[in-house]
């Protein structure tokens, strides 16, 4: 299955007069996430686009191959009373969603999270205490995923597969690290301002925005927290199966 700013190229060393193999370091630079505004005829985020050609071997995605397809994501940082609604919408419409777990909702939500497993969605990691995975040493970054991991597992018996990087940030070491540990990286091709719960979309406007920015192998990053996607959840669905997507 399954950014704004791309990484520069790893750097590769070569020791001057020395018959030895090269040496690979991975970039640590810190790079903040994010779709741009370009799309290209196909109405893709020009950046998601290009993220996938840039780290698409690190098993690190924007968006999927399907062009058929919108994979619709849910960031799970804490409970504000939309879930069970949002659960309730899904079912109706017969969609599988993914749900980024961070450590906080797994551990003081668990009904919410049996019933996502319940009725068939995927859970995904999104870090223990959603730090930063470039900010971590090695050690603390993967102690931030497997941690997470190995809890959901001992829990709720999922043995998780995805990963959403906190904050959005990433560089090339953290995508690497999240695919050495076994895990794909998964970011979004569309995303909006959705999370800030006092100061929510008019819900007729964010249904058109969500509604014109459909595209092929979309995965769409929504928040929970959200009065307005809550409300509008099965409309856009609804919109998106007409344009001729699976969603």
């Amino acid at each position: 299955m399954l950014m704004n700013r791309i990484a520069p190229a790893a750097a590769v060393l070569t020791a001057a007069l020395v018959p030895c193999s090269a040496v690979y370091a991975a970039d640590t630079t810190k790079i903040g996430y994010g779709q741009g505004t370009a799309v290209d005829q196909f109405n893709r985020p020009c950046d998601a686009a290009a993220f996938n050609s840039r780290y698409g071997d690190l098993d690190a995605f924007a968006l999927s191959q399907d062009d058929k397809r919108i994979i619709i994501t849910f960031d799970q940082g804490y409970e504000n009373g939309y879930t069970a609604k949002i659960l309730d919408t899904l079912k109706e419409k017969d969609v599988s969603a993914i749900f980024f777990l961070t450590g906080d909702y797994a551990k003081k939500e668990p009904d919410l999270v049996r019933r996502m497993i319940a009725e068939g969605h995927t859970l995904g990691n999104h870090g223990m205490t959603h730090a930063s995975l470039p900010s971590l040493s090695d050690a603390e970054a993967e102690k931030e995923i497997m941690s997470l991991h190995d809890y959901v597992m001992n829990n709720y018996g999922i043995q998780m597969q995805y990963f959403r990087p906190p904050c959005g940030e990433y560089s090339e070491k953290a995508l690497e690290t999240v695919r050495d540990l076994g895990y794909k990286t998964v970011f979004w091709s569309f995303a909006y301002v959705d999370w800030k719960t006092d100061a929510q979309p008019e819900p007729s406007q964010a249904l058109e925005k969500l509604t014109e920015s459909a595209h092929g192998g979309e995965i769409l990053l929504l928040h929970s927290v959200s009065s307005t996607n809550a409300e509008i959840l099965g409309q856009l669905i609804d919109a998106l199966r007409a344009k001729g997507y699976t969603v």
